[in-house]
């Protein structure tokens, strides 16, 4: 999905959000040894390196309390899911020349490969939805409070997470209790009960949440939460639906990383399936 920032500032070291999303693809893209990932991510771009500093700087317990406070009541306004995937159509992307997707054509080349593969009506659904979060933008959320690998907040950082050594100006390293292995939560409490890292992740999933199945809901929030389902860590904080939906969340990211291309969908042409499914699983208007 792409967003561009005119021009980049410092606060905003991504051109476009899909540099994010082409840096976790090549990550990822095949089985990595620790030395191959440490070697990837040190020709990472300027660009997404300060991304990621930012980010892990940024992301505190305080920040992340106020994010869930200020969005989870879901008081943005109701909308269809059209609606809101025209409002995440304002965001233009023209530093991308060599694609002419809008935003509602990404959301649908992800969706249209899962409906290829035959998988069951409410995983197409979810990925039409996984993206929606990233209306954030036009909130105003700075880029690294949008995107970016999700981790727990409020216990000591895995060094599984991408550029680890960035936490040491995070404030947090401050709060002796936030650096222990459990820090604020309890052994094998549920990933439920534990709050990530803020992003378009927890927000798309807290919009759904009263309508998908569970499935859907922790492919939704988990996502991006790469070091738990590529690396097994966090497993401690785990409980046991949490490590047999994992299943799930590893099937779905395959098609978030490689569902993307320059094959333009025909909206017209599939609209109608995607209106019978939106009114097979959701209200017309949901609160956002």
């Amino acid at each position: 999905m792409s967003v561009t920032l005119h021009p980049p500032q410092p606060s905003e070291p991504l051109a476009q959000l899909d540099q994010w999303d082409d840096f976790i693809e090549g990550r990822y893209r095949e089985g990595k040894s620790k030395e191959e990932f440490r070697v990837y991510d040190a020709a990472a771009t300027p660009g997404v390196a300060e991304f990621y500093r930012l980010n892990h700087e940024g992301q505190t317990v305080a920040y992340v309390l106020e994010k869930e406070k200020q969005y989870f009541g879901l008081n943005k306004g109701m909308k269809t899911v059209w609606e809101a995937a025209e409002f995440l159509n304002t965001l233009v992307d023209d530093s991308d020349p060599d694609t002419d997707l809008t935003q509602i054509e990404h959301l649908l080349q992800t969706s249209e490969a899962i409906r290829r593969d035959n998988h069951p009506r409410w995983m197409v659904l979810t990925g039409f939805l996984h993206d929606l979060g990233k209306c954030l933008c036009l909130y105003a959320e700075p880029q690294w409070g949008v995107v970016g690998d999700t981790f727990p907040v409020g216990c000591a950082w895995s060094k599984d997470i991408v550029f680890p050594e960035y936490f040491s100006a995070n404030p947090d390293r401050l709060v002796p209790e936030y650096q222990t292995e459990y820090g604020i939560y309890q052994p094998n409490c549920g990933l439920e009960n534990v709050h990530m890292s803020f992003g378009h992740d927890g927000y798309i999933a807290e919009v759904m949440k009263p309508y998908m199945p569970i499935e859907a809901l922790y492919m939704l929030r988990f996502h991006s939460f790469y070091p738990w389902h590529r690396h097994g860590a966090y497993d401690h904080l785990a409980n046991e639906q949490d490590r047999a939906m994992m299943q799930w969340v590893l099937k779905f990211n395959q098609y978030d990383l490689y569902s993307k291309g320059h094959t333009k969908p025909d909206v017209k042409q599939i609209k109608p399936y995607y209106d019978d499914l939106f009114a097979e699983f959701l209200p017309e208007k949901i609160a956002w």
